[in-house]
């Protein structure tokens, strides 16, 4: 977790917008996936690895706010 600690927020909300809407054009491939997954659709495993892919950061980006929140109400 103090991986998590050392990463900074401008530098993780840069990189969850970044891989999160890339490409700009015509959809973001986080959207297309994440509308695969809801259909039933996503079942190859490079779409598996796309989604996995543009989706991490955004994931770091919400573990580091949830861990945040959780040190500020401790301490």
């Amino acid at each position: 977790m103090r991986l998590l600690d050392t990463l900074s927020w401008p530098m993780l909300i840069l990189a969850a917008i970044a891989l999160g809407l890339a490409p700009f054009t015509p959809e973001p491939h986080l959207w297309g996936k994440l509308k695969m997954l809801i259909a039933g659709d996503l079942t190859r495993l490079i779409d598996i690895f796309d989604l996995c892919l543009h989706g991490f950061p955004l994931a770091l980006l919400a573990a580091k706010g949830v861990r945040t929140l959780a040190n500020r109400d401790q301490g």
